[in-house]
């Protein structure tokens, strides 16, 4: 991005910061301040993890690892430190999700990893990543966020737990107020650490830092490292190795996107029986976000005749490994599905995915457009947007910098 300078002379802001950053990552000895880290796993299974931490793994959709997962998980399971670079909606979470769950003390109920994050809804769904992964481990998780109850934090502090998941204000509270004791801390993770900083809890940060113990694991995530993140790197970290998984390796490019206005959200059903009417689609994948509207638009659907397959968490994993036989074979050719099973669904015939409700995370988009082109072939998404969701496919195109323009009446054309 181009800033313009008091004088009219500009500058590119993207020059800047990787000057910046070439300079912070030299040490003051002329040493490279971090090694990079190029050992890559291709599967789950060659990560040397515990049998229940991949159980929750496969049970939670997960079949083959992200570009950050097959190089992330294992230095982190290994105690070194970390800086893991990527996208936003590229797996970082399971990433240092997996890495905590292999190393904690189950039969120690007290502590052992903190987790900050910027936004408090980042941090409740990294509590139900954590928690899903580490299904099978009995993992105790709590996220410690502002706008809840001082006290209600206090009480389930004290019960104990392996994990806490928090914003920097809560959390430095709890740590203030000894409920959160940092004694038997042994993994720190930052997550969107650029965000972090661009919120302004730099100095919160820091103070945290300065409660916890000295020897603790530290693991950086961010989509961007502008000089103050890795500033923090350099404060507070030892030897840490550096992931770097390239914006080329994850996109959307290839993949029309599209959105239809629709007035009242009872109006989508038509909308989707028009759509379904006027294309002789291959395949298509339809999302919504929660299991019921799975049961129900699977019902109407179906009496409607339409051959419909439909899967969401609440079915067993054998449940839905027929399901989605069936749906690869082709002999259905809508697939009704959740975000829980976004990344699961990897089908070559898919050449459209609706999104019947928008995700409640920009990060699910990708996971579940980027679906529609993989494999270098061309893929459409059309979005369902009411005036409720005006709010939602604005971020979704800031945050992936793409235009997402009106459904045009040759779709048929498209696909």
């Amino acid at each position: 991005m181009a800033a313009l300078a008091p004088d009219g002379y500009q500058f590119d802001t993207r020059q800047y910061d990787a000057k910046m950053t070439e300079l912070l990552s030299v040490s003051a000895d002329g040493q490279e301040f971090f090694t990079s880290y190029d050992e890559v796993c291709d599967t789950f299974d060659a990560m040397g993890l515990q049998e229940n931490l991949l159980r929750g793994i496969y049970a939670y959709g997960f079949e083959k690892p992200s570009a950050i997962q097959q190089r992330g998980i294992v230095p982190f399971c290994k105690g070194l430190d970390v800086i893991q670079q990527a996208q936003s909606g590229t797996g970082k979470t399971a990433t240092f999700c997996s890495g905590i769950l292999q190393q904690l003390d189950y039969d120690l109920v007290q502590c052992q990893a903190l987790v900050l994050a910027p936004t408090r809804e980042l941090a409740q769904q990294i509590e139900k990543v954590m928690r899903a992964l580490g299904d099978y481990l009995n993992v105790k998780v709590h996220a410690c966020v502002g706008g809840t109850s001082v006290r209600e934090d206090q009480r389930i502090l004290s019960s104990g737990v392996h994990v806490v998941v928090g914003t920097p204000g809560r959390v430095f509270d709890m740590l203030r107020r000894q409920s959160l004791r940092p004694d038997c801390m042994k993994m720190f993770v930052l997550d969107e650490a650029d965000e972090m900083l661009s919120r302004g809890f730099k100095d919160q940060i820091y103070d945290i830092f300065q409660m916890l113990p000295p020897k603790i694991q530290v693991g950086v995530f961010s989509a961007t490292m502008p000089p103050e993140a890795l500033e923090i790197t350099r404060k507070f970290m030892n030897k840490p190795v550096r992931i770097l998984v390239k914006r080329d390796e994850l996109t959307l490019e290839g993949i029309k996107q599209f959105y239809v206005h629709v007035d009242k959200e009872e109006w989508k059903l038509e909308t989707l029986c028009d759509l379904y009417e006027s294309l002789a689609i291959t395949q298509s994948v339809i999302f919504v976000n929660t299991r019921r509207k799975v049961d129900w638009l699977t019902d109407k659907m179906r009496s409607r005749d339409h051959t419909v397959s439909a899967t969401h968490g609440d079915m067993d994993q054998n449940t839905r490994d027929i399901i989605m036989r069936e749906f690869r074979s082709g002999s259905s050719r809508m697939l009704i599905t959740t975000d829980l099973l976004a990344r699961g669904i990897d089908v070559q015939q898919v050449s459209l995915v609706i999104n019947y409700d928008l995700p409640t995370q920009p990060e699910n988009y990708l996971h579940r457009i980027g679906r529609s082109g993989r494999f270098g072939r061309k893929g459409v998404a059309i979005n369902f947007v009411t005036g409720d969701d005006e709010r939602m496919l604005s971020d979704i195109q800031r945050f992936y910098n793409v235009v997402v323009a009106e459904l045009p009446s040759n779709i048929a054309d498209l696909l």
